[in-house]
């Protein structure tokens, strides 16, 4: 199994950490088209057609069976190169809208997956998708909820708000949140596990230091954690933004979600938390209304039962734990079908 990475991409810096193995490792140029200077398109222009003589060079020494790619303008060179060697080229769309990136692979795939279903309306009505689910990360769901509260020293008779903004963090919600921590643990038998980023730690632990004692001892500080499935495990409610991932680590879980998706020209993260609370399992909440809204809703939902368990069996339902076999099945029957 080969791996093709842009020559300067974070995926590089994470293969590397991550200690995973292959076959080959090469990388190749490429460029962003959209959203960018004109200057910036034309040196993309030119990385993008340097990145196809790559591409096909390196296909050519390879003879691969197929081509499996997750988007970023790195793929649209190896996307051309199979298609010139007649090449399957499989996709996977994380999110329920693709980024544009995407949509232009699209146009070379044999064959689409995605988490959801709803995902087929972004690309040509003639295009084969296949719903597999998310990929989850292996080992995520083998911690136990006493495994979880044990790991951060949480109280078994709490219950527990994660508050996360993905590997870096969100300032803007971790600072509603350590502004509003007080209020927050006056919601009864809550405790709060807050993974903050590194940016925003020390800012969050002077919050926590100038709380009364007895309340520092219910709301829990970490810059980073690397195991998530023991807090996830861990957790009653999550707050968070509204990436990929929450579409299946959250349902893998039963955890009802509020979700704050971060906003950008292009709303991936906003039809991401739609579709989870189009389906009962998470309340979207806007970042505008973080300040007023987010104790009372907190509030509201663990001091509700009924309205608790209908969204903790909303999320439930959605559980799908099979997404990186499903995936991996796609890959393996398109490449045999292509060589008969």
């Amino acid at each position: 199994m080969g791996f093709v990475s842009s020559a300067h991409g974070i995926e590089n810096e994470l293969i590397e950490k991550s200690g995973q193995q292959f076959d080959t490792w090469h990388k190749v140029l490429g460029g962003p088209l959209h959203g960018v200077s004109v200057p910036r398109k034309f040196l993309s222009l030119i990385q993008l057609a340097a990145g196809t003589i790559q591409a096909t060079l390196i296909l050519l020494r390879q003879h691969p069976d197929a081509v499996f790619l997750t988007g970023g303008w790195v793929g649209v060179p190896i996307a051309v190169a199979a298609t010139i060697l007649r090449t399957p080229v499989i996709i996977y769309v994380p999110d329920v809208e693709p980024g544009k990136s995407l949509k232009a692979l699209g146009r070379y795939a044999s064959v689409i997956t995605a988490t959801v279903p709803e995902t087929a309306k972004y690309f040509h009505a003639n295009k084969e998708i296949i719903a597999t689910g998310y990929p989850l990360r292996e080992g995520l769901l083998d911690h136990s909820r006493e495994e979880g509260i044990a790991a951060f020293g949480l109280d078994t008779d709490k219950r527990t708000l994660l508050v996360f903004g993905g590997s870096r963090g969100s300032r803007a919600i971790n600072r509603v949140v350590y502004q509003q921590i007080e209020a927050l643990l006056q919601i009864p038998d809550l405790q709060v596990l807050h993974i903050s980023g590194k940016l925003d730690v020390a800012e969050v632990k002077a919050a926590r230091a100038a709380l009364p004692e007895p309340l520092q001892t219910r709301y829990h500080v970490h810059d980073y954690v690397h195991e998530m499935g023991l807090a996830l495990a861990a957790a009653d409610l999550v707050v968070s933004r509204a990436g990929a991932a929450t579409m299946a680590e959250f349902p893998a879980f039963g955890l009802p979600a509020i979700l704050i998706p971060l906003a950008y020209d292009w709303h991936y993260q906003e039809v991401n938390a739609d579709w989870l609370a189009s389906r009962g399992a998470a309340i979207r909440l806007d970042e505008p209304n973080m300040e007023t809204q987010l104790v009372e809703l907190v509030h509201a939902l663990l001091t509700d039962e009924k309205r608790y368990h209908a969204m903790q069996q909303a999320s439930l339902a959605l559980r799908n734990i099979d997404g990186a076999t499903n995936v991996a099945n796609v890959i393996r029957s398109r490449a045999k079908k292509d060589k008969q």
